[in-house]
């Protein structure tokens, strides 16, 4: 696990840490030593609130039938983040397809009910959705996954997505 990123200041182009920060900076670099500065962009707090609040409403919205596959509106969240790309695949090639449903359903049991297990002939393959919290996923790719999740729910329930990111915005 990576430390806890310094916040700097440029003074007179010279990169200095700011205040509160001096001690951990003198135990993290050592002087003369050169190091690679990558601009780091805050997410919005805002943002990632909004996301889960038309989420929030979006399965609210969902008919019975569809409550059955998203019991809860992270079900939802976490089954868009896969069907839009925003995951981890691993596949287990067994030797049979016989051996292939075994294994899926041990899957299954195993890991968490968020997580898509699929048998296609002898291979299982799983899909885990990213994590979207701050330290794991970046302003950009959160952007990103945001409109592809909004896109992919917008089109379960049959709604411009415009519609479904506004729902929100009186509250």
């Amino acid at each position: 696990m990576t430390a806890a990123p310094i916040p700097f200041r440029c003074q007179a182009g010279v990169m200095a840490p700011v205040p509160g920060f001096i001690d951990r900076f003198e135990d993290a670099y050592q002087d003369g030593k050169t190091y690679r500065l990558v601009q780091h962009e805050d997410r919005s707090e805002v943002s990632h609130r909004h996301e889960f609040a038309w989420l929030r409403e979006a399965w609210q919205s969902l008919p019975d039938s569809a409550r059955r596959d998203f019991p809860s509106s992270e079900h939802l969240r976490k089954r868009a983040l896969i069907e839009t790309g925003h995951c981890t695949m691993q596949d287990y090639v067994c030797g049979t397809k016989a051996e292939a449903a075994r294994w899926a359903t041990n899957l299954r049991r195993e890991l968490d009910e968020y997580t898509v297990v699929m048998v296609a002939e002898s291979v299982v393959r799983v899909f885990r959705a990213k994590s979207q919290a701050s330290k794991a996923m970046g302003r950009a790719d959160f952007q990103k996954s945001k409109q592809d999740i909004l896109d992919w729910v917008a089109g379960l329930l049959q709604v411009a997505p415009e519609t479904l990111a506004k729902q929100t915005e009186a509250a």
